[in-house]
């Protein structure tokens, strides 16, 4: 049946409302398919009485090309009924093949469109819906699926796609073409990037699948297990065509265990295809039981397009987090922290150490000084790794008065209270570990799970939840805390199998029941500001981002190494959310300290450092660095990230990193070199020239030599070792 291209307009606002220059949502339909447009979005997905609904166009400016791929929108592994083709990867499974189109429906606020569409598996009788949420200002969306066991007879899930396509190749485009961008991260070494040909020696094959009788059964994947998510893989990719330009990202949304897979499928449009899913059987020992009646949700998805490159897609993508994040306005200014702990005092807080911090933070522009790790140690020897879970301020570490005497001290400086608290855990030396309930920790074969000297709450379970309510309550009634920097040193394995069909499904839900809480949490305190940290960016997935105001970026004490990872963190999260450390010394040079400084400034300026020990000319480095980072974070906050000599590359002697903010480009370099002769070459687009760079900081320094060479722009640092400058790229 030849396709309906009839036209069915759905108002998304009444006219009043609308935004004339943005598309109005469109839908066309027919009993073979559909083509969803809600603005800047176009999904076409197609089905058939024996085929499943499938995603046959993807595209921007609300407009899709329709390829022939037959990838299935959704796929399943239930117990017992396992792959049509066997792979190690999820796809060609038995219930995805045999999902039909069934009904969808479609609603639209001013800010939201959703488009729900279910499918039904006759023979297990699993009703399945994939929901898509978008804003219609943006070439993005966040998919679920949603499972429903209509029968009597109870199924065992093992894997449920976010979703699934198979528009990675357009019509006349050669899948030889593709790159696949991906990240992988370490603590200490974290958002590490690279771009690569997708069909190589290292990625798929071409094995003229044309000529034989198989699919294929490769993959280019990334897995993240337990609660440690972008400890080793990132949950977040691209795949561009670097002849045409079209590219896809995409980001898995979860604090748990992740899986996705590029995979090679046939020759031609359907040559390739992206899974994404959340927890699963094969990596995570995940299954869920469904008895009659009961539903489960997948873990949310969200993929981004563009027509225009990997850089366009990451921009997409970059304004649907916004998007995603509209609701938290407690951190709207990007409030600026002091923290003493990242090469000052490290763990060891007194009223002694941090009474001269405190002053030096204020005179030097800090909008919050953050007490870390240790306010709460009582022991003589420094030992409380395995005592925590009091959270009772020390009377040893603040003698005259307790730790209120630093605290006031913050407020009577104009600064808002900080405080580092690792709520998930309990030291196995804590009282808490005797008197809370043992069905409040994560257990397995009924034994708690125990890691470096602590427990882990469960928070499926009330007291668990009533523990870190009173905590946080407590402490914000006591010293008036506005700022929460919480940590997650410890990940605990695979799960628990405590009232739980898997240990994977055991951890979900645990992983679920901690978003939940701190939603409640922050509904609670709707003015406190929230940091996630995980050793640094352990659990940096978007699922944690989503709800938090701040991201440590790292625990990277070499101020060296730390652009590298600053300036890939934004491929990762919206750059007003990276929180880059920027812990001047007074044993460095001032070319150090504005290298150091710099690092802080390309996205959230995060401030350490023994900065009350500074002469004067070091001293004013900083303190401009602070008003140079007042003065541009409204814009960084709507910016978005560009990367004009490539990403960064870890044993690089240069790094590069633009924030294009809606009335100026930002420009941060940073050179490492041993060699005072070095060029930093850079592109950043026709008709700008070395004349259009303004510099913005530090400005005291000497300048860097700069010129234009065949069209593009040459920095010349020209002097050996730590230095960075930072420019504004005039309008043209």
């Amino acid at each position: 049946m030849p396709f309906d291209t009839t036209l069915v307009t759905i108002p998304h606002a009444s006219p009043a409302e609308r935004d004339p220059s943005r598309p109005h949502l469109s839908m066309h339909t027919d009993d073979s398919g559909l083509t969803w447009s809600p603005g800047e979005l176009a999904i076409v997905l197609r089905w058939g009485v024996d085929e499943p609904v499938r995603v046959a166009g993807l595209g921007g400016g609300g407009t899709a090309e329709v390829t022939s791929a037959l990838q299935p929108l959704v796929e399943i592994m239930v117990t017992g009924d396992g792959r049509i083709r066997n792979t190690t990867r999820h796809t060609h499974t038995g219930v995805g093949a045999r999902l039909r189109y069934l009904e969808h429906e479609t609603s639209n606020l001013q800010d939201e469109a959703v488009l729900a569409i279910t499918q039904f598996d006759p023979r297990t009788g699993l009703r399945v819906t994939s929901t898509f949420r978008c804003s219609p200002d943006v070439a993005a969306a966040r998919v679920t699926t949603t499972v429903e066991n209509t029968k009597s007879a109870p199924v065992v899930l093992e894997a449920v796609t976010s979703f699934a396509t198979g528009t990675l190749t357009a019509p006349d485009e050669d899948p030889r073409d593709l790159l696949l961008h991906r990240g992988t991260g370490e603590q200490l070494a974290e958002n590490r990037w690279s771009a690569e040909p997708l069909w190589s020696q290292m990625g798929l094959a071409d094995f003229n699948s044309g000529i034989q009788n198989q699919p294929g059964r490769s993959s280019a994947r990334a897995v993240g297990t337990s609660t440690w998510t972008t400890v080793r893989h990132l949950p977040t990719g691209m795949v561009e065509n670097r002849v045409t330009g079209r590219a896809l990202a995409w980001q898995i949304e979860h604090n748990g265990g992740w899986r996705w897979d590029v995979v090679d499928r046939r020759v031609g449009e359907d040559s390739t295809a992206l899974i994404l899913l959340g927890p699963e059987d094969l990596d995570h020992h995940w299954s869920q039981e469904l008895l009659a009646g009961e539903t489960f949700v997948s873990v949310p998805a969200s993929f981004a397009v563009s027509e225009r490159g990997a850089t366009a897609a990451l921009a997409q993508l970059t304004a649907h987090r916004r998007w995603l994040r509209r609701d938290h306005t407690a951190d709207a200014g990007s409030l600026l922290v002091y923290n003493d702990f990242m090469n000052t005092i490290r763990g060891d807080p007194t009223t002694a150490a941090l009474l001269p911090l405190v002053e030096a933070a204020a005179a030097a522009g800090a909008e919050c000084f953050c007490i870390d790790a240790g306010w709460y140690d009582d022991t003589d020897d420094g030992g409380w790794w395995g005592t925590v879970g009091a959270w009772e301020p020390s009377s040893r570490r603040f003698p005259g008065g307790g730790m209120g005497v630093v605290t006031r001290r913050i407020r009577d400086l104009g600064m808002t209270v900080g405080l580092w608290l690792e709520p998930e855990v309990i030291g196995q030396d804590s009282p808490l570990a005797r008197t809370l309930p043992e069905e409040a920790f994560l257990r397995r074969h009924g034994r708690r799970v125990r890691e470096d000297r602590r427990f882990f709450l469960d928070l499926r379970h009330p007291a668990a939840q009533q523990h870190l309510d009173d905590t946080i309550d407590r402490l914000v009634a006591d010293f008036e805390v506005g700022f929460f920097k919480l940590d997650y040193n410890v990940t605990p394995g695979p799960g628990t199998d405590h009232e739980a069909t898997s240990v994977g499904a055991g951890l979900l839900g645990h992983n679920r029941a901690h978003l939940a809480w701190f939603s409640r949490l922050r509904r609670r305190h709707p003015a406190v500001v929230f940091e996630n940290c995980s050793s640094g960016a352990m659990r940096a997935d978007f699922g944690m981002l989503e709800l938090f105001d701040l991201q440590s970026t790292s625990d990277q004490q070499d101020f060296r190494l730390y652009p590298a990872i600053a300036a890939g963190a934004p491929l990762q999260m919206p750059p007003e959310m990276a929180g880059n450390w920027a812990y001047a010394q007074p044993t460095m040079s001032l070319e150090e300290i504005a290298y150091c400084m710099t690092t802080g400034l390309s996205g959230r300026l995060y401030l350490s450092g023994f900065i009350n020990q500074m002469d004067g000319p070091q001293f004013a480095l900083v303190r401009d660095a602070v008003q140079v980072t007042k003065d541009l974070r409204d814009g960084i906050a709507r910016s978005v990230p560009g990367w004009p000599s490539g990403y960064p590359q870890w044993y690089g002697d240069s790094v590069t990193l633009t924030l294009n903010t809606p009335d100026r480009a930002l420009l941060f370099c940073w050179f490492r070199g041993d060699d005072e002769g070095q060029e930093i070459q850079l592109d950043l687009g026709a008709g700008t020239t070395a004349g259009d760079l303004v510099e913005v900081y530090p400005r005291v320094l000497q300048p860097w030599g700069r010129d234009d060479v065949e069209g593009r722009i040459v920095l010349r640092p020209g002097m050996a070792g730590p230095s960075a400058r930072v420019y504004q790229l005039t309008p043209a």
